[in-house]
């Protein structure tokens, strides 16, 4: 019997996600475990895998398409199946109102969300797998009291297929445990509770879903049922497909319009209705044959004529990727919220250039500059534990840990993976962890908690010839450090000009943690690590 497969919900923030690439095709035999394909959701690209066993018969997302989680994901079933009731059930909203209709009246009563008090979020039970109906709390991490920051892992939630870490996507006091340890309980029963220390947590727990009566009046004109079509038409010219809706073709060949010729404004260029409607043909201008005219001094003394360039003007509309989105969102929230202030030294490094030459001669060792940044970075911040903060409103959090994210440019945008406790690592270790994670992050293989977990960045274009520029903070971050490129000028040393290697390096603070003499001192013990790379090896 054909398997129904459905846009899985891969965090609790996730609602709708993208398919990146699909790793099987229509008529492929599928395993179980097999990777079906790799979906975009709001954190990170991750692989997702087949629970059935068959042939991949049905695929209902494109690549590069999106849909709302529980969307038609795909049918797996036996070569042959018939799943045209599969299809023609999941279709059947849609068919309901392409049916031509003047107007059409329904009541319907639903059901509001839970309103909750601001501050505090009521957590849910996952589906943390495409089959799963409930799980089961195998332990908890925490306790009702203890501050919870996002990221930290709540519970180790037992699915039907494996025991997965669910972490936090919110802040503050874990008030309430809904579900105790070795308890199942279906998806979406509460979990937990998070929010404010004091909050009344019976009269949150004992807020009831409203129902509301909501009237839908739609009317629907016939022309617009016509215009919406069961499927694009694919026309081939020139090696190029046009994709055009069947009444927009039919329009055309009737008017006996090129398509190639229109520009299409739906989905992905889609030509529809309108646009054959409002096609105006490009105006030939055909020279004349010019007329000779006796000369007079107003001929001599007219401008010759310009030739004037001759062009259209074009652009295109590419949908932003869910990774896209979510940076921008980020990045946002991070310097509106945050008050930026920016501090830049430049660093002599000489020295540094001497000593990674001589370490780079050692059999199987190969370090960067940017390992040497970042190291110097971590026993700074062990010198400046203010730098080293997040704020958190109320208070501010000293960590007693170093764990230094380094961002990565990737195609649809930046991840910064987290080299764990930078400051226990050798300069070695710390090259050999950077190239890892790094190579990871443009093949889009970096798990979540690789991703999580920094309390200080590191973003540097010296490889791109940037000599200095300035980054948004990565919250929840007190601080970023921009890197550009080390230049060879002029530069006095000992009363003398000589030739010298300078980098420049400029610090980004959040003003609420950390104070203009504080990363001043910073930048100050960093400089002295570089320019003294030996402090380093000890």
């Amino acid at each position: 019997m054909a398997e129904v497969i459905n846009m899985p919900r891969l965090s609790d923030t996730m609602e709708e996600g993208t398919v990146a690439k699909w790793l099987k095709q229509v008529g492929d035999k599928i395993e179980e475990g097999d990777i079906l394909a790799e979906i975009e959701t709001d954190k990170a690209t991750m692989e997702f895998e087949s629970f059935h066993e068959g042939t991949l018969l049905h695929i209902g997302i494109a690549e590069g398409d999106g849909a709302p989680v529980d969307s038609l994901l795909a049918i797996i079933g036996t070569e042959g199946e018939d799943i045209s009731g599969l299809l023609n059930s999941s279709a059947a909203p849609a068919e309901e109102i392409a049916a031509p209709q003047e107007e059409v009246q329904e009541t319907t009563e639903t059901s509001s969300s839970i309103e909750v008090p601001e501050g505090v979020e009521v957590i849910t039970m996952p589906r943390l797998s495409d089959t799963m109906e409930e799980g089961t709390v195998a332990s908890w991490l925490k306790k009702v009291g203890d501050a919870v920051e996002e990221g930290d892992i709540l519970a180790e939630i037992e699915t039907d297929k494996a025991t997965m870490e669910f972490e936090s996507f919110y802040s503050g006091i874990l008030l309430y445990i809904g579900i105790q340890e070795g308890e199942s309980s279906p998806v979406d029963a509460i979990l937990a509770v998070i929010g404010p220390e004091g909050t009344d947590v019976d009269a949150v727990l004992n807020i009831k879903p409203t129902s509301e009566k909501v009237t839908v009046v739609a009317e629907v004109k016939e022309e617009q049922v016509a215009e919406t079509p069961t499927a694009d038409v694919k026309v081939t010219h020139d090696g190029q497909r046009i994709f055009v809706s069947p009444l927009a073709k039919k329009i055309a060949s009737d008017k006996g319009i090129d398509l190639s010729q229109v520009t299409g404004s739906g989905d992905h260029g889609r030509i529809v209705k309108k646009d054959i409607e409002n096609y105006q043909p490009a105006t030939v201008v055909t020279p004349s044959t010019p007329v000779s005219e006796p000369k007079t001094d107003s001929n001599i003394l007219a401008a010759p004529s310009v030739q004037l360039p001759m062009g259209e003007e074009g652009s295109e509309e590419v949908k932003n990727s869910q990774m896209r989105k979510t940076i921008a969102k980020v990045l946002v929230n991070s310097k509106t919220s945050a008050p930026h202030f920016y501090l830049t030294i430049e660093v002599d490094m000489d020295s540094a250039k001497a000593a990674r030459a001589q370490i780079n001669n050692l059999p199987e060792t190969k370090v960067s500059f940017n390992d040497m940044v970042v190291k110097a970075c971590a026993m700074a911040l062990k010198k400046h534990p203010q730098v080293n903060t997040t704020w958190n409103g109320d208070t501010t959090r000293y960590n007693h840990h170093i764990s230094v994210g380094v961002a990565v440019a990737v195609d649809e945008g930046l991840v910064v993976p987290v080299v764990k406790f930078t400051d226990q690592m050798s300069l070695t270790q710390i090259g050999t962890s950077v190239k890892d994670l790094a190579g990871r992050a443009r093949n889009k293989k970096l798990t979540i908690p690789e991703m999580e977990g920094s309390t200080f960045t590191v973003s540097n274009l010296g490889m791109f010839g940037i000599q200095e520029f300035t980054s948004i903070i990565n919250q929840p971050n007190s601080a970023i450090l921009s890197v550009g490129a080390i230049v060879q000028k002029p530069v006095v040393k000992n009363g003398e000009i000589v030739v010298g290697n300078t980098m420049k390096v400029t610090l980004a603070c959040d003003h609420r943690t950390v104070d203009g003499a504080v990363g001043a001192q910073f930048l100050q013990t960093l400089r002295a690590f570089l320019e003294h790379p030996v402090t380093m090896l000890a």
